[in-house]
């Protein structure tokens, strides 16, 4: 009786490389999945810290660009801001009904591609996937403004400062969810507290008539001269620079799939808590900010009396804590650090948000099917990699600076919102249209009167998010495309293109190997060729190879580009008595492939159809430096073979001495053989060298597993008797 296979997990520290191990810790098993899901309060700073950071530097850049008309023009701020806050409620309560019908993950994409098309759908995920990019690239870049206004001799190092802390929110998130969760909580939550009590502290100061003023209240403005047309374009570019203030609000529908149950109770009350909390930190900031005088402008030599050469310009949230709290204090340093903690940790809710839709287009075939592989820590790490990878690209390019990276950014995110608010409009109209075909009785039910009550206010939320939004787009589109936003407007059309060709290779891939009732099973023969250059001891092991699997013809071919070597083998192949034909076929141009599959072809024409496999022998090394010194000829010889019709490639390993590095403990499982039902093998000794075999019962005699016949040399005159 077999023993019983069990399947008690194997400590899975010795299978993976130490430093991958220290990096991102021991692999997860599946069964772990549920405690990867998240809680509400851990959710939060996952999700929301894009929204929440938001507030640090979207006020900052509504005022930066009124400030271009002079100080005058910020009497509009208020209206601006207000206006602001209206669209961030209604873009909530419209994603609060997309959670609601579509918990999936997808997001705007899902909406999109099941309420308006393909197109449509693939136009939202390639908008969704840019603005994550720019998300990790301007989040990264407003938290090294904030860190360099604190510590101005940093300023030098801010690409190298940029680059170094994605790469550091790469190795955390790969680390898996739930610690990424305990390492950005306290941050974001700190951030909220510290902000929170800095509004109240200010605003109560100004109320007790002792309003805080800072350092930019005393300098003057060199404004630019100004037509009507002008001054409303400003505005609405204003306008467009405070809408950043809502990037995130999305992530949430697309991470609905890593809350904890009921996940969409959970999600809608996560996005809720998001846009109260961000509604509440823009709008105090913003109205503290006009109390006590900021001047932030694009161009910091506009600022009359500033010494723009020497110093950076401090950001607005640095000034608003040292005109509260006094420069060098301890709370406007735990403000500033906390600032540029969430700042960077907002680059997380795009490193949530893109591999899950990046798994969710896998899935749908419109991205490579890595992007839905979970890693060793049950995270989606291929997507984490080629958004960090993407993100740097774009911080070195645009050298860290966050005015010009803001006026790439919101761009992708309103055109999702657009669409994905016009497929909600569309999605409810369905279900109305669905409840009036309903039978009088049916229609009576209290059920059916709450879908068409949850209808009806659902149609109305998302028609007006649609309207909003559709406009918000526009008024972006104009006022950023001539500042660099027109790069966004290439970047989506090119990657919609390229989904769409993934989505079309791999359906031609799926028809083309799908099952019909054409195909027939088993072959007219069987050939088994081993390739020898020299007579080694790899060739005898592969000889055997072939040997064991009872071909009804096994063949040696050796290429012939040298008449001394072919000489020199054949005296050798007669000395060994090796029990296999060999066959030379010569070379003039001392090509290998090229004349094997020619000889392939002979054979098939002269003794037809046979399922023929190729034996090739293969050194396994230790060190690098010794791949460089043997010519791999195998890997080549086999990938050109592999292009022959009904030829299988089968190399067959040689492990030298210094595979000992990497291969120490050969008697290990190897990975998958537990979960195969594969018994472990046991070391054994050989002919002085150390080999593994699986355990289990002896093999019988070599001589008694050769069928008599079978294995004696045959000539190319067909198969044997």
């Amino acid at each position: 009786m077999s023993p019983a296979v069990t399947s008690e997990p194997r400590d899975p520290s010795g299978e993976q490389p130490r430093a991958k191990r220290l990096i991102l810790g021991d692999p997860l098993t599946s069964e772990k999945m549920d405690e990867q899901l998240l809680p509400k309060k851990r959710a939060l700073p996952i999700f929301a810290s894009d929204a929440l950071s938001s507030v640090a530097y979207a006020p900052q850049e509504l005022l930066m660009i009124l400030l271009i008309g002079g100080t005058a023009f910020l009497a509009f701020s208020p209206w601006v801001a207000a206006a602001v806050v209206v669209l961030l409620i209604v873009v909530v309560a419209s994603y609060r009904q997309l959670i609601k019908a579509y918990p999936s993950g997808g997001g705007d994409y899902e909406v999109a591609r099941k309420n308006l098309g393909e197109g449509p759908g693939v136009v939202v995920a390639a908008a969704l996937l840019v603005d994550y990019v720019l998300t990790v690239a301007v989040s990264v870049a407003s938290g090294v403004d904030n860190i360099i206004s604190a510590i101005p001799e940093l300023d030098p190092g801010r690409i190298e400062l940029a680059v170094g802390f994605v790469v550091l929110i790469i190795i955390v998130n790969l680390r898996g969810v739930r610690e990424a969760s305990f390492a950005f909580a306290i941050p974001t939550y700190v951030f909220i507290g510290s902000v929170a009590v800095m509004i109240v502290v200010g605003l109560t100061r100004t109320l007790m008539g002792d309003p805080p003023v800072v350092s930019s209240a005393e300098y003057a403005v060199q404004a630019e001269q100004l037509t009507q047309a002008a001054v409303i374009l400003l505005v609405l570019r204003a306008f467009s620079s405070g809408c950043s203030a809502l990037t995130g609000v999305e992530a949430v529908s697309n991470g609905v799939p890593a809350f904890r149950k009921p996940k969409v109770r959970n999600a809608q009350m996560t996005l809720t808590l998001m846009g109260g909390i961000a509604i509440l930190l823009f709008s105090g900031l913003t109205a503290l900010a006009l109390v006590s005088g900021v001047h932030y402008a694009e161009n910091p030599c506009h600022l009359i009396g500033f010494d723009c050469e020497s110093q950076p310009q401090p950001s607005l949230m640095a000034q608003v804590a040292a005109a509260t709290f006094g420069m060098g204090s301890i709370p406007f340093f735990i403000i500033q650090a906390a600032t540029a903690c969430v700042l960077l940790l907002a680059a997380n809710t795009a490193f949530n948000g893109f591999p899950l839709l990046g798994a969710v287009l896998a899935r749908d075939g419109f991205a490579p099917k890595a992007l839905n592989t979970r890693g060793d820590r049950l995270v989606y790490s291929n997507g984490m990699i080629i958004l960090g990878v993407a993100a740097i690209v774009v911080l070195i390019v645009y050298q860290a600076n966050l005015t010009t990276l803001i006026q790439l950014y919101i761009i992708g995110v309103f055109v999702s919102f657009s669409i994905g608010q016009i497929g909600m409009v569309k999605h409810w109209r369905r279900s109305l249209r669905a409840l009036r075909g309903l039978s009088p009785d049916a229609a009576a039910q209290a059920s059916a009167h709450h879908e068409r009550r949850s209808a009806y206010s659902g149609l109305a939320i998302n028609a007006l998010g649609a309207a909003m939004t559709i406009s918000v787009l526009l008024i972006v589109t104009i006022t950023k495309f001539t500042h660099g936003a027109w790069l966004v407007f290439i970047a989506i059309p090119v990657l919609s293109v390229l989904m769409i060709g993934v989505n079309r290779y791999y359906r031609d891939v799926e028809h083309e190997i799908r099952v019909d009732d054409t195909t027939h099973f088993g072959a007219e023969g069987d050939l088994a060729i081993v390739l020898v250059n020299r007579l080694q001891k790899p060739v005898l092991k592969a000889i055997d190879y072939a040997l064991a699997a009872r071909h009804d013809k096994t063949i040696a071919v050796h290429v012939a580009v040298s008449e001394e070597e072919s000489a020199e083998l054949q005296r050798q192949w007669e000395e060994h008595r090796v029990p296999v034909k060999l066959v030379i076929i010569e070379s003039p141009y001392r090509s290998y492939a090229a004349p094997v599959a020619k000889f392939i072809k002979q054979y098939r024409e002269t003794y037809g159809s046979s399922v023929v496999t190729v034996y090739l022998p293969q050194y396994i090394v230790g060190h690098w430096w010794e791949s460089l010194l043997h010519n791999r000829r195998s890997r080549r010889i086999a990938q050109q073979l592999m292009l022959v019709h009904g030829v299988s490639i089968t190399l067959v390993p040689w492990l030298l001495d210094s595979s000992e590095l990497i291969y120490g403990r050969r008697s290990r499982p190897l990975p998958g053989d537990e979960r195969a039902g594969r018994p472990a093998p046991v070391e054994i000794q050989h002919s002085g060298r150390r080999a593994t075999r699986p355990a289990g019962p002896p093999a019988a005699n070599e001589a008694e597993a050769r069928e008599p016949g079978t294995r004696e040399p045959a000539g190319i005159g067909g198969p044997s008797a």
